[in-house]
């Protein structure tokens, strides 16, 4: 199943080869065609293809389909229009028979095609089989099942048995839950799997309203060493939920909590060619929900239920870990990318809707490369979502710093003007609101032409709310030190430490965070560049100011995969134009 790989290599000329060994961190190599999902395949003289179409509606048409093409693993791509509408496009080629493969849902505009054999009025899922590859027309067709299942990813073989699976969701009394299809006769017959789901959000603790109701969807497969599937799905909750199959994939697990954050978003796994699990997700936490009867504009009653969403503000930043040990433990939990419309005023209507209604970098697609390598597709819509190549040896280094010298660009600042919210409104946007720049970079008071970031409180009545912060990234850690060189002018700087993204304004912080300390203006000397640093082991961590320590403060949560993001926020609570300046961060 790996074969691939190899194929990838040997197309490679000399030039090529060094190109793809020099990328390290997560570089762009193209604008993805589609909304991240299944438009990611290989064929079998290493041919990358990366599906698409063009004059799509919303969701409703197929529109016309192209594919963007590379025979070089993903350094170049050239967009080609797919001469024959009927053809089988993306699929995966089997490794026992050197067939291609798919399934599609009948009556699904971006799953499947206007495809020959196929009843589009009817629900059902078909696999869709070839022997000559993405561009034949005279696939044979086999019906799956007639349980209406959506969402349907690109199947995949196990390694330890000569078992097709392919993964999607179905609606079970209005609940949704993940669906597990399994062939062991190369794609012909299919047994389904429905496991349960996971319970519904409830309006508790932070929350003055419901969540949209996601239950279990979306969910993604790996197999372990030792045969065991492993499923985390999309939930409504703060973390994904987690299921296992010790019988390739005919029975599950309950569904439980697993150890990730992610709450409506698209989590992805993928077995390497090595054993090791890579795992791309948004380890984000959104904003509470706030009480949707009272929103203005108002909301409509689906929206108040929880039958549909009213924002989504933790879809900004994506992520990717690598586990050794078939996931017990996970490497890197590193920002793989950050949206880069993330602070714009128009962010709803940007870029019209045709192409996609959402703009988040959420949903992923993951393919293995030659030389330590992958490729990652993600996101949603043209303006947020790409095509990148990384090494796997990045997720590894414990280090990182930033002098803003190339700028801010690794932080997230965006804070959110007042705007619609909903699911559906015409024109612009789903589920978004519009944002601008919260902290920004200054020139440093001491006038020798460098810059600082100035996070501060103001007093503008077109944001939701003036508080401004700023969310860095950094390799996660069990046991670490962060520096922050800065100066308070202002009231004060709240630094806290957590094991997820929060929103810059996220006001539950201070208790939601692992650990949270405040630095008041008083306890710096005035005009004066101080040296910060939190150091933390062993679920404590301590406050140090030049170098004297200002005490100690035990985790409020459990950090199962250590802490990895500094969080920044203004402690003011009416207009601070002065606020502090921050002119360095390391993590050592």
């Amino acid at each position: 199943m790996y074969e691939y790989i190899a194929a990838l290599k040997e197309r490679l000329n000399a030039q090529e080869k060094r190109m793809l060994r020099a990328i390290y961190e997560p570089q762009e190599v193209a604008v993805a065609p589609e909304n991240a999902w299944r438009s990611l395949c290989v064929g079998e003289a290493g041919e990358l293809r990366a599906y698409g179409a063009m004059g799509k509606g919303h969701y409703s048409e197929a529109g016309t389909r192209f594919y963007l093409r590379s025979v070089d693993c993903g350094l170049s791509w050239k967009k080609v229009i797919e001469e024959n509408q009927a053809a089988m496009g993306q699929a995966v080629r089997s490794p026992y028979t050197g067939t291609y493969l798919t399934l599609v849902t009948s009556n699904a505009a971006n799953e499947g095609w206007s495809l020959p054999g196929i009843q589009k009025e009817a629900p059902a899922v078909y696999a869709l089989r070839s022997q000559e590859g993405f561009d034949d027309d005279a696939y044979t067709v086999h019906k799956v099942t007639e349980v209406r299942i959506g969402g349907l990813r690109l199947p995949f073989t196990m390694r330890t048995r000569n078992r097709w699976i392919c993964t999607g969701q179905t609606s079970v009394d209005g609940v949704t839950h993940p669906a597990v299809m399994y062939s062991d006769d190369d794609g012909i017959t299919w047994g389904v799997s429905i496991p349960d789901s996971a319970p519904p959000h409830v309006v508790a603790g932070h929350h003055k309203g419901l969540r949209w109701q996601n239950y279990s969807c979306e969910p993604t497969v790996c197999e372990l060493s030792d045969g065991t599937l492993m499923m985390l799905a999309r939930t409504s909750q703060d973390y994904h939920y987690l299921y296992y199959s010790h019988d390739g994939g005919e029975t599950w697990t309950d569904p439980a909590p697993s150890t990730f954050h992610g709450t409506i978003t698209q989590p992805t796994l993928r077995t390497l060619s090595d054993g090791r699990i890579l795992l791309c997700w948004c380890n984000t936490q959104p904003l509470p929900e706030l009480d949707h009867t009272t929103q203005w504009p108002p909301l409509m009653e689906a929206e108040i239920q929880g039958k549909a969403d009213d924002v989504f503000t933790n879809r900004d930043a994506n992520h990717a870990a690598i586990s050794e040990d078939d996931g017990r433990t996970w490497i890197g939990l590193r920002e793989m990318g950050l949206n880069g419309i993330r602070n714009d005023a128009d962010f709803r209507s940007k870029g019209a809707n045709d192409d996609s209604l959402d703009k988040s970098i959420h949903q992923f697609e993951i393919l293995e490369l030659p030389y330590n390598k992958v490729m990652v597709v993600y996101g949603q819509h043209a303006y947020s979502r790409k095509i990148v190549i990384f090494d796997l040896d990045w997720l590894y280094e414990t280090g990182r710093s930033e002098d803003f010298r190339l700028g801010s660009s690794s932080l997230s600042t965006q804070v959110y003007l007042k705007s619609i919210a909903g699911n559906f409104r015409g024109f612009s946007g789903h589920c978004a609101w519009n944002r601008t720049h919260g902290a920004v970079l200054m020139p440093d008071p001491d006038g020798n032409f460098e810059e600082a970031l100035l996070i501060c409180r103001t007093d503008d009545p077109r944001l939701f709310s003036n508080v401004q912060g700023a969310v860095w990234n950094f390799p996660s850690s069990h046991a670490g030190r962060v520096k922050v060189r800065m100066r308070i002018d202002g009231d004060g700087l709240r630094l806290s430490l957590t094991d997820r993204w929060f929103n810059p304004i996220d006001w539950t912080i201070g208790e939601e965070a692992q650990v949270s300390f405040v630095i008041k203006g008083s306890q710096l000397e005035a005009g004066v560049w101080s040296d910060v640093e939190i150091v933390w082991e062993d679920a404590s961590a301590q406050l140090w100011i030049n170098g004297e320590s200002q005490g100690r403060m035990e985790f409020r949560a459990d950090a199962p995969h250590g802490l990895n993001y500094l969080h920044l926020q203004s402690t003011a609570e009416g207009p601070d134009f002065q606020g502090a300046l921050v002119k360095q961060l390391v993590k050592e």
